[in-house]
This record gives C-alpha cells, sequence and structure tokens, in this order.
C-alpha cells in the first residue's frame, strides 16, 4: 500500500438511536437502534463500498458520520488536511458548518436533492458562498470549472433543474458537493434512480473526479454488482451493525459470514452453467426496536447454533484486513458469488 494513504476517517463504536413515540402525550415506545456499535476506517484516496438490505441501517451510519444526524454515540476521528485530527462528533455547529469543505455527500435522487427555485449556477454555488470558501468573480470560476468537469453545459448554468434529465441532474448534484474541493465524499446510491444506460455514465464520472481530485469515498449501494466495480473494499451491514469487512475480491468470492454468503448468491451469473445456488435466507429482517439476542442474524442463519442465539460474536481479524463478527468464520466453508 503507498505510504501516503493513510487513515482518513475512523469511526468507533457509532450509535444513533431514535427514541419512539406514541399516544397524546407522547409516552416512550422503545428505542430504534438505526446504528448500534459501528467501527470502521477508510483510508485516503479508497472507496469503501457499504451494502446491506433495506432498513439495515447503512444510509444513517453515513448520514451521521457526516453528522447530518446527531450521533447518540461513538467517535467520528477525520485527519484534515494539515495532518491534525478532529472528531466530528464532538465539534459545535459552528465549527461543524467549517468542516462541510472537507467532506459533502451526494444523494440517491436527482428529482428532490436540488432546488427547484434555483439556478443550477446557483445551486452549484450555494456550498462555496455558505461555506465562505470563494468570493466574488472566483464563485463564478469555480463553478464553471466544476460544473465542466462533470461534463455539464456551461451555457445551460442558467436554466433550472426541471429542464434536466435525471442524469444531468445528478452531474449537477455532484459538481455541487465537489466544487468545494472536499476530501471526503459519501455517495448514498448515487446511480440507483437511474436508468441503467446511464448509470455507468456516472459510475465512470466519479472514479475520473476521484482520480483527478484525490477524493475519498464511501459508498453506499443495494446494487452488488456496481460496488465490486467502484470498491476497493467493501462493508456488509446488518441490523444496524457491520458484521464482515474485506477487500472487495475477497468478500465476493470468498465471505466469512453467513449473511455475506446470502448476498453473494444472488449476483446473476454470465455463465448459466456457473450459476450458485440462491441461499433463501428465513423471514424477514428483524426490527430494530426488539433486535434479536447474541447474534443479530440467528434467526435467519443456516448455520445457527446455541451460542449463536446466547453471545454476541466477537468482531476481530480472522486473515489480514479480513474482519467478520461470526462465531464460525474460521471454520464455516462458504460460496461466494459466481467468477463466471
Amino acid at each position: 500500500m503507498p505510504e501516503e494513504r493513510r487513515v482518513l476517517l475512523e469511526v468507533k463504536n457509532l450509535k444513533k438511536h431514535f427514541a419512539l413515540r406514541q399516544g397524546f402525550l407522547g409516552r416512550s415506545a422503545g428505542t430504534v437502534k438505526a446504528v448500534d456499535g459501528v467501527s470502521l476506517h477508510i483510508l485516503q484516496g479508497e472507496t469503501l463500498g457499504l451494502v446491506g438490505e433495506s432498513g439495515s441501517g447503512k444510509t444513517t451510519a453515513g448520514r451521521t458520520i457526516l453528522r447530518a444526524m446527531e450521533p447518540t454515540g461513538g467517535q467520528i476521528v477525520f485527519r484534515l488536511e494539515d495532518g491534525r485530527t478532529t472528531d466530528l462528533a464532538k465539534i459545535s455547529k459552528n465549527e461543524l458548518r467549517a468542516f462541510r469543505r472537507h467532506a459533502q455527500m451526494i444523494f440517491q435522487d436527482p428529482y428532490s436533492s436540488l432546488n427547484p427555485r434555483m439556478t443550477v449556477r446557483d445551486i452549484i454555488a450555494e456550498p462555496l458562498i455558505a461555506g465562505d470558501v470563494a468570493r466574488g468573480a472566483e464563485v463564478d470560476d469555480r463553478v464553471r470549472d466544476t460544473a465542466a468537469r462533470c461534463q455539464l453545459n456551461l451555457e445551460h448554468l442558467r436554466r433550472y433543474p426541471h429542464a434536466f434529465s435525471g442524469g444531468q441532474r445528478q452531474r449537477i448534484g455532484i459538481a455541487r458537493a465537489l466544487v468545494v474541493r472536499p476530501q471526503f465524499v459519501v455517495c448514498d446510491e448515487p446511480v440507483s434512480a437511474l436508468d441503467v444506460s446511464i448509470q455507468a455514465q456516472i459510475l465512470n464520472l466519479l472514479m475520473d473526479m476521484q482520480k483527478e481530485l484525490r477524493l475519498t469515498y464511501l459508498f453506499i449501494a443495494h446494487d452488488l454488482s456496481v460496488v465490486e466495480h467502484v470498491s476497493d473494499r467493501v462493508a456488509v451491514m446488518y441490523l444496524g451493525r457491520i458484521i464482515e469487512l474485506a477487500p472487495t475480491r475477497s468478500l465476493f468470492y470468498q465471505p466469512l459470514h453467513p449473511y455475506t454468503e446470502a448476498l453473494m448468491s444472488a449476483i446473476p451469473a454470465l455463465d448459466p452453467d456457473e450459476v450458485m445456488k440462491p441461499v433463501i435466507l428465513e423471514g424477514e429482517i428483524p426490527s430494530p426496536v426488539n433486535p434479536p439476542s447474541g447474534c443479530h442474524f440467528h434467526p435467519r442463519c443456516p448455520y445457527a447454533q446455541d451460542i449463536c442465539r446466547q453471545t454476541v460474536p466477537e468482531w476481530k481479524e480472522h486473515h489480514p484486513g479480513r474482519f467478520a463478527a461470526c462465531h464460525f468464520a474460521d471454520t464455516l466453508s462458504l460460496k461466494g458469488a459466481s467468477t463466471a
């Protein structure tokens, strides 16, 4: 690994819980543990994929890391360009406003994430002005440069979002996120709302911009083929916890956790003779209000034993760079995605 690829972001035991209220008096009805003890790190210049079923907590984790949601507990340690580190979970709102120039987010829906009353120019310029990153003519210079990098027609900067297609709107959203030249970007399902024919163009744009601007990505998605294409490493999330993290190829083709095996079995193969038989999981993902005891995955796991129902598995490194939370990660022989 190149020496300059230091840890940019380290998340330690991150939690985001939501209180449930019911009735006229708003009595407590429990707690939703959307993110429940997530720990991970992201290296400078890499893309860490984050996958899991709907309801796993991956989007909440991404937004909490950026303090778009207030964390319930844990640390979010970010390394600034000058080498200093700061715990984003503890900084004030004023400090957070100044920090926004270092980290941005690209949202899933290009239709609802852009203000329909603002021109494209003003949408892209807003982070520069709000963060006091640039003023006067420099704002327009930065907007035009970033728009051109994102392959937007400069003649369209005075138009409004409704005049553009989904792919063009997502380019506007990307330009808005990158105009401040951040170090870190959370990409929250950035292509899931787009036609398949457009998805590849947006993914290629994101990877090109990563190389040009030396960006670091947390790439949240449910499409495993997309994640495999863009990610250096992948973390798998289940019911608010990370249950496996490994280099992309290792995780896809040599999984350590039964849930990862089930995810990989659903990926279509090019050769029908090499298709892996899908692993059918029983039931739905449990409620984060009342998660199962022990290993959260045990009610759906085909390999579960008594210890899984009683004891939370230890999160540990089973092979260099390969982490998993499973009592039997060292003994199970799990199948990965088809190599066809």
